[in-house]
């Protein structure tokens, strides 16, 4: 009998512990190198929503000269809002990733880029109309 057909016994606990197991279940482990890509990118994205949160909070609290009040506070929610989307989505993608490296399946596409897109292109046009009517 070989090591390989010898009998074991049961399977010992996932090192990377149970919460790793429910997220990413099955597949093998990736190159490190592209774990750590995909958190690089990770971080991408919660650097960006985080810059989206902090210009919805900078057009609220230094733009009352520049935008009437309803319109203000739509393009500081509208900020806010994509910020949010953006950190949840993040992780959500990260997941998804992960998940796609340890079953060698196609890499998904990213489901909020063109969502961002759009609300981005939306605030900078909004903000270009106020800026030429001054």
């Amino acid at each position: 009998m070989t090591n390989s057909e010898q009998p074991r016994g049961p399977a010992a606990p996932s090192p990377r512990g149970r919460l790793a197991e429910r997220l990413l279940p099955g597949g093998e482990e990736p190159d490190p190198r592209f774990t750590l890509a995909n958190e690089r990118t990770f971080l991408a994205w919660i650097r960006t929503s985080l810059a989206l949160l902090a210009g919805g909070i900078a057009i609220e609290a230094f733009t009352s000269g520049l935008f009437i009040e309803p319109v203000r506070k739509g393009l500081a929610i509208i900020l806010l809002l994509m910020g949010m989307m953006l950190s949840g989505g993040a992780a959500v993608r990260w997941l998804r990733v992960e998940r796609s490296m340890r079953n060698k399946a196609p890499l998904p596409l990213p489901f909020f880029v063109p969502l961002l897109a759009g609300a981005g292109a939306l605030a900078a046009a909004v903000v270009l109309v106020f800026i030429l009517m001054r």
